[in-house]
């Protein structure tokens, strides 16, 4: 439940590895949320992260084992999180694989196991959260998609297909779910410097987890349902959408 004077008290991280996320964490600290349950697939791998948000000024950070290329273990998982935490103010869901267009097209296989994660786990772990957060009348579940899903560049498209799906689903939930108290807010970042981007060159408009992390807080406040961080993306999508097809294509290369 927030606080007093309308803060955040506790978040749930799925992907509790996310740059963009811990960021985001750090930013709610700021505004006195005090318990994070981080749920990622190595939960050893999460304690210096832990240490990170507890000097940030987080007290209590438990650490749980959430694999989001299981979907069937989803339930368990998330009921056993609001078990012992029977009121959260926020999910964040954070996970993704951004993976190599080449590397797919040469293996099939890997493209779908990085779609089960992308789109496959965030359905079934959102539909789980959705359950917990109707039931308690209140609460939001961000879901961190990517600007790469309003139109897929040949490039990276099996990426781009999968967050394409993903923000349906989060636009489509947040439909689902009004008038219930519970909201579902979707977060469309540019590219982000972050450790999984950090083999890459910059795109156009590159911008930082922190950035994020407050554009995020802002749509927060504010309750939007979507959040385009840069802000300006928005409109540079309303455009490039909108492109005619031999256009995009020569655009889309020249990155």
């Amino acid at each position: 439940m927030r606080d007093a004077l309308g803060a955040l008290e506790s978040v749930l991280v799925l992907g509790g590895g996310s740059d963009i996320a811990v960021a985001t964490v750090k930013e709610l600290a700021k505004e006195r949320t005090r318990t994070v349950i981080l749920a990622g697939r190595d939960t050893a791998k999460l304690e210096p992260v832990a240490d990170e948000l507890r000097a940030a000024g987080v007290t209590t950070v438990d650490l749980v084992t959430f694999d989001a290329a299981q979907p069937d273990t989803h339930q368990a998982v998330i009921d056993q999180v609001w078990a012992d935490h029977p009121d959260l103010d926020l999910v964040l869901l954070a996970f993704g694989v951004l993976g190599d267009q080449a590397a797919f097209d040469a293996d099939p296989v890997s493209a779908a196991e990085a779609a089960i994660v992308n789109y496959a786990g965030a359905v079934s772990s959102g539909l789980v959260v959705a359950q917990h957060l109707e039931a308690q009348g209140h609460g939001t579940l961000a879901v961190i998609t990517s600007v790469a899903g309003e139109r897929a560049r040949a490039d990276n498209f099996v990426y781009g297909s999968t967050k394409a799906g993903l923000d349906a689903f989060t636009q489509g939930l947040g439909d689902r779910l009004a008038g219930t108290g519970a909201s579902v807010m979707a977060v469309r970042p540019g590219f982000v410097r972050t450790s999984m981007t950090a083999h890459m060159d910059d795109g156009p408009m590159a911008t930082t987890a922190d950035a994020v992390a407050r554009d995020i807080v802002a749509g927060l406040r504010h309750g939007a349902h979507t959040v385009w961080s840069p802000a300006k993306l928005r409109y540079v999508f309303a455009v490039l959408k909108v492109l005619p097809r031999p256009v995009w294509r020569k655009l889309a290369a020249q990155r």
